[in-house]
């Protein structure tokens, strides 16, 4: 006989970062364990250094962290935490992003642009991560840029369900914001059993979240409109999208979109404008500069505890959708 077995059984181990630690507190309750202690410091010059304060060797780790401002910075801290636990023989790495930085990059639009979204792959799979979890991307293709397994949660099942808590199903039209999100929409409509419109919108290419929307393709007129998104920025495309929408006579304009940016004046100009409600995830913390009255943020928590677990216990993450 040759070899030998080892005792014991699989370790799994959470990970935070230091952007979103109430996330990762909310996911470590729901899969009744803590966090790792983590010791982190930032010198002088704004470099990062990490050290954990438990022994991660043979575990299987899971790290948490959510690319928000300033996010170049969160991005490094995780990458220096996945360099840590390689090194440290973790045995296997899941890089757990609720929000994907870079994603909007996954596709050169002009010619000398880069392609970031590869990059930031590529960045991690250097760092030693074996897996990636990640909450609606930007684009599907993303998960082929990674080398490796990747599971994509959708938050869908979670915004839809809070829409019909609150409105009547046979009321709602789903709108997609422009061509580029018609098949995140058409699943919604799926879901909730109603119909759908597109807003047809053109882009400056040369100044940067200007948006110019022309017309909407669909009913909505004395319709409730649930406008979808993956993501709020600045807020422009979606208010102008919903002043559209008010202009062929929608009699309701509801948001709903999985990662609440907010940034610059996004936070002013939804909560002046004639959107009744705006609909989040906490996949990104959003400080109380940038909250309003008519945000509500519900927690992805379940979600990435469950996908967490499966993925641990190798079940199946496609489960939690159908």
């Amino acid at each position: 006989m040759t070899g030998m077995k080892a005792t014991g059984q699989r370790n799994l181990m959470l990970f935070s970062g230091r952007t979103h630690p109430s996330l990762a507190e909310e996911v470590a309750k729901e899969l009744g364990i803590e966090t790792v202690p983590t010791r982190f410091d930032t010198f002088a010059n704004g470099e990062i250094f990490v050290r954990y304060l438990e022994s991660v060797r043979g575990s299987d780790a899971f790290v948490i962290q959510a690319h928000a401002d300033p996010i170049n910075e969160a991005i490094m801290e995780q990458l220096i935490m996945v360099d840590a636990l390689k090194r440290a023989s973790a045995k296997r790495i899941t890089v757990v992003t609720p929000f994907f930085g870079y994603a909007r990059q996954d596709k050169k639009h002009r010619g000398r642009e880069p392609i970031s979204a590869r990059l930031m792959t590529d960045l991690f799979r250097t760092a030693g991560a074996d897996r990636m979890m990640a909450v609606d991307l930007h684009t599907d293709q993303i998960q082929g840029f990674f080398d490796g397994p990747v599971d994509h949660l959708f938050a869908l099942p979670m915004l839809a369900d809070h829409i019909a808590s609150r409105v009547d199903l046979s009321e709602i039209t789903v709108v997609s914001p422009d061509a580029g999100r018609v098949r995140t929409a058409d699943r919604w409509a799926d879901r909730l059993g109603a119909p759908l419109a597109i807003i047809h919108k053109r882009r400056d290419p040369d100044v940067a979240n200007q948006v110019r929307v022309h017309e909407v393709v669909g009913t909505v007129r004395d319709r409730v409109c649930v406008l979808v998104d993956d993501m709020i920025d600045t807020g422009g495309t979606i208010v102008k999208a919903a002043d559209a929408l008010f202009e062929q006579g929608a009699r309701k304009v509801v948001v709903a979109a999985t990662h609440g940016v907010l940034s610059g004046p996004a936070a002013e100009r939804l909560q002046n404008s004639q959107i009744s409600e705006v609909v989040i995830t906490n996949s990104l913390p959003v400080p109380e500069a940038r909250s309003f009255e008519k945000l509500t943020q519900l927690s992805i928590a379940p979600l990435l505890a469950r996908a967490i677990s499966e993925v641990f216990t190798d079940g199946s993450v496609t489960s939690l959708f159908e």
